[in-house]
């Protein structure tokens, strides 16, 4: 970050994201008779299947503004979505979740929207994230294991598929606002969660989250 209060404020959203996941994973521990510290810690670095859009080596702040925007704005789609879920506990978590991410959403605009406007440098900066980052943009709406049953029981309200559109159609008309377009073609919408083997990135970041517990790994946290 370009300045320490900025620090202190990337740090916030990201303790604010790690208790999102504690409940989520929580949540699934309970419906799967599983151990959420297990879930969140215990598996090896190729066992993760987040999408490609996060699993890009941090470089400059503009890359970090780009792709915290894109993600959060994602996530903001998948969340409205999933707020009126038939599985009530979901529905009645993400309720809480959403008022957090607002904030979040907030940040990460005018970031977005002061990098735009700085002058020759920060907006070049942003164009190239913006541009290394776009054919990954739609990757977090990947289409799910099951998803026609989870769309048949209402517990996912609307196709992974028709929740990309939102977020293409959304985010592009920001970026056109702001005058910024990205050449080439449509963002692909593999999520990249077959992958045989973590990236480079992620084995670093997993060596790092996991440290702790792999240093004592019959312990209970």
């Amino acid at each position: 970050a370009p300045m320490l209060e900025e620090d202190v404020a990337f740090s916030s959203l990201a303790q604010d994201e790690i208790g999102h996941a504690r409940v989520l994973y929580e949540m699934l521990a309970q419906l799967t008779g599983g151990d959420a510290d297990e879930i969140a810690f215990g598996r090896p670095a190729d066992r993760y299947r987040h999408c490609r859009l996060v699993d890009h080596p941090r470089t400059d702040w503009a890359f970090s503004v780009a792709r915290r925007w894109l993600y959060d704005n994602a996530d903001a789609v998948r969340l409205s979505a999933l707020a009126s879920s038939s599985f009530q506990p979901l529905a009645q978590l993400v309720a809480k979740l959403r008022r957090e991410e607002v904030y979040h959403l907030m940040h990460m605009d005018i970031w977005l929207r002061r990098l735009a406007d700085g002058g020759h440098e920060p907006r070049a900066r942003l164009e190239a994230a913006l541009a290394q980052l776009w054919p990954d943009a739609l990757t977090p709406f990947a289409a799910l294991d099951g998803e026609p049953a989870l769309l048949e029981a209402g517990i996912l309200t609307a196709p992974m598929s028709e929740l990309a559109d939102r977020h293409l159609e959304r985010s592009s008309a920001v970026l056109a606002g702001l005058g910024i377009r990205i050449a080439g073609a449509t963002p692909g919408r593999g999520s990249g969660r077959d992958r045989e083997r973590a990236s480079d990135a992620f084995q670093w970041l997993w060596s790092e989250f996991t440290m702790v517990s792999r240093s004592e790994e019959e312990a209970v946290w």
